[in-house]
């Protein structure tokens, strides 16, 4: 892919005279592609939620979350198996399913939200097809820092993010019990990344902005594919029973604490590298 997108940017790149704004949208055009490249698994995770929403019908012979968790398990070995992933991320895949699915099950009893259609694969409340969402995540983090070959200057010490992560994911089932330390995993996870700079490969040269940034960005994209997940029934939260509205946006500083954990998983198979790296 990325040969296919040299070769069709350098063809509009070597036009002379090139000028800034066609650099520009070139640019531009192959960050997105590669942008749906790296989200590759989750596109098609939701292309497959939304035409199940579309049509399903009652007279199939399986639930619609079990033909979804059985469409999840044949796109990740069809990545695995012509190369698209590699063994290691989908390793890193797999702890982020397992990971998701421990929340939901506790999530789910607790009434933050329900799934509201039957399934046969499932774990109490929660269908095994789940975790897949949170897989997709995972599986965007180890892509895109393999496509965009991401380099990160100033990343603080390994023991360091483990910690915040775990407190991140604690707080995620203690704040039930016990005062919610959301605001102070805020303010940790800003002194923690705020210094650090990211840089990522353009079709030329490179481009470089704060991680806490890139945090955000990532987190937003999440929150508007909740929003369609949530409209296609998927899951459902407690004020959408009835009518449909959108997620609220409170759950971006979710989505944005979930990225802490997600970079700290990935950063296991693709250790950080510094702009001067080879």
């Amino acid at each position: 892919m990325d040969v296919v997108l040299r070769q069709w940017g350098g063809f509009f790149l070597d036009k002379r005279p090139a000028s800034l704004a066609r650099r520009a949208l070139v640019e531009l055009l192959v960050f997105g592609v590669r942008q749906a490249w790296a989200s590759l698994f989750g596109a098609l995770l939701l292309a497959a939620v939304l035409a199940t929403r579309v049509y399903w019908p009652d007279t199939m012979p399986l639930a619609r979350y079990d033909a979804l968790f059985l469409m999840a398990v044949a796109m990740q070995i069809t990545l695995v198996a012509t190369g698209l992933e590699r063994p290691r991320e989908a390793i890193v895949i797999l702890v982020f399913h397992v990971v998701g699915t421990a929340m939901e099950v506790f999530k789910t009893h607790m009434g933050s939200w329900t799934y509201p259609e039957e399934s046969v694969l499932r774990i109490g409340a929660v269908p095994l097809f789940s975790g897949f969402m949170y897989a997709a995540v995972g599986s965007y983090m180890a892509r895109v820092v393999r496509i965009f070959d991401i380099r990160l200057d100033r990343y603080p010490q390994r023991s360091i993010t483990i910690a915040l992560a775990a407190a991140i994911y604690v707080n995620f089932f203690a704040h039930h019990f016990m005062p919610d330390l959301r605001i102070g995993l805020f303010i940790a996870t800003a002194l923690t990344f705020g210094r650090v700079r990211m840089q990522f490969r353009l079709l030329e040269g490179t481009l470089a902005m704060p991680q806490l940034l890139a945090f955000v960005l990532v987190a937003t994209f999440i929150w508007i594919a909740e929003n369609v997940a949530t409209w296609s029934s998927i899951w459902l939260y407690p004020n959408q029973m009835h009518t449909w509205i959108p997620v609220s946006p409170a759950k971006l500083g979710s989505w944005f604490l979930l990225m802490i954990i997600s970079v700290v998983l990935v950063t296991l198979v693709h250790p950080p590298r510094r702009s001067d790296s080879p």
